[in-house]
């Protein structure tokens, strides 16, 4: 639990000042490149729910609220400074009666306490792994929680083998500087977690490599 709250008290300093200034989402539509494909591929059945694990400043869900007029939506996020944002911006958007929010950690969530809910026809996770300590056990209790014929879809940076060796080091660095890892083994993950499910798992590469995209999808 410790561990939690300094990992949220983390997130908070990282994001205060870019969340409260509007830099956050001003910026990241430039290099966040796979949150609108990987919205456009969930396609939840009319009716169903979906949940999105770091839902940061509700970003993409509102975009998938607006596309999927027909599912529910939940986000949790451990940043409290992202939360707000998530906040502010569902109800600038009047979604307060389709989109629902809480402050949990990604590695010890429960969204039967939390939501009330034990399984989601969707479950997203948009550049979150790659911040996350325990992103394996995390995506691997999400699959855990689907329901049958249920999707997780994972997106995040790649390994950028399509990039100059200079240029990816650059990239890679500029990353650690905002405590993110790419996670070079995510899709080899994904096939592991599809299996534990008796699922299968599907790789895309964006970008020349600088975008990725797992999907694991369940019977």
């Amino acid at each position: 639990m410790e561990e939690a709250l300094d990992h949220g008290a983390l997130m908070d300093r990282i994001y205060r000042w870019q969340r409260r200034y509007g830099f956050y989402d001003a910026t990241r539509k430039y290099y966040l490149l796979a949150r609108d494909p990987m919205i456009e591929g969930l396609n939840p059945p009319a009716g169903g729910t979906a949940l999105e694990i770091g839902c940061g400043t509700g970003r993409n869900l509102v975009q998938a609220a607006r596309r999927y007029p027909e599912v529910e939506f939940h986000g949790i996020d451990i940043s409290r400074e992202m939360l707000n944002a998530a906040c502010n911006a569902i109800s600038r958007r009047g979604l307060q009666g389709r989109v629902r929010l809480a402050r949990a950690d990604a590695a010890g969530f429960n969204p039967a306490t939390t939501f009330g809910r034990a399984s989601y026809d969707r479950i997203f996770v948009s550049y979150a792994v790659s911040m996350i300590p325990q992103w394996r056990a995390v995506i691997a209790d999400a699959a855990g929680r689907l329901a049958p014929s249920g999707e997780l879809h994972i997106a995040d940076f790649g390994d950028m083998a399509g990039f100059p060796a200079w240029s990816k080091a650059a990239m890679y660095e500029w990353l650690r500087w905002y405590h993110v890892t790419p996670r070079p083994d995510l899709f080899a993950a994904a096939v592991e977690i599809a299996s534990a499910v008796t699922g299968e798992s599907h790789a895309r590469r964006l970008h020349r490599g600088f975008s990725w995209i797992a999907i694991v999808r369940r019977p």
